[in-house]
């Protein structure tokens, strides 16, 4: 699948890639093209209230309604991700992606755009490749390319996202879900 374009498909990390924001991460491709790819880690929710960083946003958001680490690139930067019901085109402030996902406008006012959607997330940064650097990255082992399901944008519960995604393949990479992450402890 390398070379295929992975638009709306998971990067799920492989233990190969210790150490920093990609270990044990699930990573959502938002764009992926000959120019590169863009996408978001799921599961690093970080000790800032959304409030601290969009005030009049917070109260929206999925729980836990915390910020989230999306990657390396730009954390200067916010993102807003929202799962928007049915397919009847791009409501106000609302740019969809792929299926129920979509970016918010996070210019716009939380109360227009709050009753179109049914699930809010805010990212601080993105993860960013080069033309060629992810399909480099993937035929490395680096990562496992997997299906996205609808609930793995806004898990409740986004610390345990790596092993429940790699739990619910029907492959060897279920195996991998019980790996400890230190496996001197083994």
């Amino acid at each position: 699948m390398a070379s295929a374009h992975l638009t709306g498909h998971l990067l799920v990390a492989s233990p190969e890639l210790s150490g920093g924001v990609f270990e044990r991460s699930v990573v959502l491709v938002l764009h992926h093209d000959e120019s590169g790819a863009q996408g978001l880690v799921l599961n690093r929710p970080v000790d800032a209230e959304v409030d601290s960083v969009l005030p009049g946003w917070e109260e929206h958001t999925t729980s836990p309604q915390v910020v989230f680490q999306g990657g390396p690139v730009g954390l200067d930067s916010a993102i807003g991700v929202v799962s928007v019901p049915g397919d009847d085109g791009e409501p106000i402030g609302i740019r969809r992606l792929f299926g129920s996902v979509g970016l918010v406008d996070l210019d716009a006012p939380p109360v227009v755009v709050r009753p179109q959607i049914t699930g809010l997330r805010i990212f601080a940064g993105y993860a960013g490749w080069s033309p060629g650097q992810l399909e480099g990255e993937i035929e490395d082992d680096g990562w496992y390319v997997v299906d996205a399901e609808s609930g793995d944008v806004f898990s409740h519960e986004p610390q345990e996202l790596w092993a429940r995604v790699l739990r619910r393949q029907r492959s060897e990479l279920s195996l991998l879900s019980t790996m400890p992450q230190d496996v001197s402890l083994n």
